[in-house]
């Protein structure tokens, strides 16, 4: 076992890893915090165990002798780690509940690998990079690849919310601990009232228990609500000004959420920094931002959230609140609400169709989607003509419509693959919660792929490659679990409107002019870039990537792609952006191995 530790609790040498139990039975390397580690610690205590160091390492390490895999429901936090248990000649590991912290490894051929971070397994002599032809489809769709594989072959992950068992005759398991679905009955009964006044308790809750820790901590402030409920409920609990950093763009202002920023940081009279970038900022640390994040990660923020993880660490602070996790719970993306209502009306009507007949209406209608560039609603037709599931997670990238343009022959066979992904979530859903309607299903779909590995990853990833650890208080599992038991009629009670029970909680801790503002999201001026300053590279990179070369991407639909976009035909960026970072990675990882 090895380690480079990120000191937060206990910095003295008692808190170093790989720990060791006294009796050397037990080792582990664990990466997060345990936030009620204090509390287990008590209970251990008095059962006898003795402590070296004031770590939350030390009490997973006896909490595992005392109650085995146990342990995990008893944590509240984000983990990655792994034990060796010397006397039953066991590896036992774990990733937490909801994905916060990513956990790899390789097992083949007698020989097992595991880390955080994929590039350290490549450096064992026995793996050969190869890319993972079949989750290039997962990766293209969904802006990451999926929740078991990464886009290097024989490189998989531990999917959040399972622990995994290792014994030296080779038998291997993996197995969930836990799921968002908690509740015996389908929804809760409260009332409004009540749920808004159990979400705020609970996320006081969270953000209280987040703000342990030995060094400097503060907030990534964007200004929107997420952000400003973490500013706000930490000043309540905080004797000194909260330290909140935001990140905005030297030019193409309609980006910004600087004012808002701004004012949370008058109203709250945090110790406030700023930071301004631009295109010219930004392009060069796409080589970084590939190499750090393992995968290529089709979400712009990434590139500013690199900015604002630097100037977090620059000036001193080691740890920071963020505030993903709230649009997945509180239905906060518009296009969630817009396939919501889409699937109980249209798509229900036209799956009433025989198959025969919805078939027939996707064949006279390939071609005028086609010439209109609609490939993304010629794939929801296909959908319902071919049985599949409606609702992948996100909104589609390259959809398999799009794969059949994208992909030469070799790789035609593969399109199929996120459709079979998406359908294996939705049967996870139900094994676990047979009652769970399409809205639940929707949600835990949004928790076990799009924020598991996509958003958190680009936080962890880009947070840790500057040495900075990003904790979420949305995402305790305890509000999770509440929240999903929160019907839809009352999450959206209009039909329309974004995070309800969520703005109705905070009112009495936020202004209205912030609650209740039109909803900008924290984003990239990508599409300006690409069409603009990026233009030559972006090029270059992706037409002339072995790629193409190698045949796997088709030039001519890719050019075409990029024509549209430089001359305002149709805005690509999601599209280009993508194949840029696939790209990058590519030459990264791949050029002159």
């Amino acid at each position: 076992f090895t380690f480079r530790r990120l000191a937060i609790i206990d910095l003295s040498p008692a808190g170093h890893q790989p720990m060791h139990t006294p009796d050397k039975r037990l080792t582990i390397v664990f990466n997060g915090e345990i936030y009620n580690h204090a509390e287990i610690r008590q209970e251990l205590i008095q059962k006898g165990y003795k402590y070296k160091s004031q770590t939350d390492t030390e009490t997973i390490l006896y909490g595992y002798l005392e109650w085995g895999e146990g342990i995990l429901d008893k944590m509240l936090g984000m983990w990655d780690f792994v034990i060796y248990d010397n006397l039953k000649k066991e590896i036992f590991g774990a990733r937490d509940r909801i994905g916060v912290k990513p956990l790899y490894f390789s097992n083949k051929n007698g020989r097992f690998i595991f880390g955080s971070e994929i590039k350290s397994i490549l450096q064992h002599p026995s793996i050969q990079k190869e890319m993972n032809l079949d989750e290039l489809p997962n990766y293209l769709n969904f802006g990451l690849t999926s929740r078991e594989e990464s886009l290097f072959k024989g490189v998989k992950k531990i999917p959040a919310g399972h622990y995994f068992k290792l014994d030296l005759k080779g038998n291997f398991q993996i197995k969930r601990y836990w799921s968002p679905f908690q509740k015996e009955s389908q929804y809760t009964n409260m009332n409004e009232k009540e749920l808004q006044e159990e979400t705020l308790s609970l996320l006081r809750k969270a953000v209280d228990a987040r703000m342990m820790s030995d060094v400097p901590f503060g907030v990534f402030l964007s200004g929107g609500i997420d952000s400003s409920v973490n500013v706000a409920l930490m000043a309540e609990l905080m004797n000194r000004p909260v330290d909140t950093f935001t990140v905005g763009f030297k030019e193409l202002e309609k980006y910004n959420e600087l004012k808002y920023a701004r004012k949370i940081s008058e109203i709250f009279k945090t110790n406030h920094k700023e930071i301004l970038i631009d295109s010219k900022d930004s392009l060069p640390i796409l080589d970084k931002l590939a190499f750090h994040e393992d995968e290529p990660n089709a979400d712009p923020v990434c590139i500013p959230l690199w900015f604002l993880s630097k100037l977090t660490r620059d000036s001193g602070t080691i740890v920071v609140q963020v505030g993903e996790g709230s649009d997945e719970q509180f239905a906060g993306y518009p296009w969630m609400i817009q396939h919501y209502n889409f699937h109980n009306s249209y798509w229900k009507a036209f799956k009433s169709l025989p198959k025969f007949a919805r078939k027939a209406v996707h064949t006279s209608v390939k071609p005028l989607f086609s010439m209109m560039n609609q490939h993304l609603a010629l794939d929801y037709v296909r959908r319902a003509a071919h049985d599949e599931e409606f609702y992948w997670s996100g909104v589609s990238i390259f959809s398999p419509t799009h794969l059949s343009l994208l992909f030469n022959d070799k790789l035609k066979s593969k399109i199929g693959i996120p459709a079979e992904y998406a359908s294996k979530m939705h049967i996870d859903s139900l094994s676990i919660q047979p009652n769970a309607d399409y809205f639940q299903r929707m949600l835990f779909l949004e928790l076990s792929q799009r924020l598991a590995e996509i958003l958190l990853m680009r936080v962890d990833k880009i947070g840790m490659a500057h040495s900075i650890e990003a904790r979420v208080p949305f995402l305790d599992h305890r509000l999770v679990e509440f929240t999903m038991s929160i019907p839809p009629k009352m999450k959206m009670p209009d039909g329309k409107t974004t995070k309800y029970i969520l703005k109705k909680a905070v009112e009495s801790i936020l202004p209205n002019d912030i609650i209740y503002r039109k909803k900008q999201g924290f984003a990239a001026p990508v599409s300006e870039w690409l069409a603009n300053d990026w233009k030559t590279y972006s090029q270059d990179k992706i037409l002339n990537s072995r790629l193409i070369k190698e045949n796997i991407l088709d030039k001519k639909y890719i050019n075409n792609l990029l024509v549209q976009h430089y001359s305002a035909k149709k805005n690509n960026n999601t599209q280009i952006f993508s194949l840029l970072m696939l790209c990058v990675w590519y030459d990264v990882f791949f050029e002159g191995k």
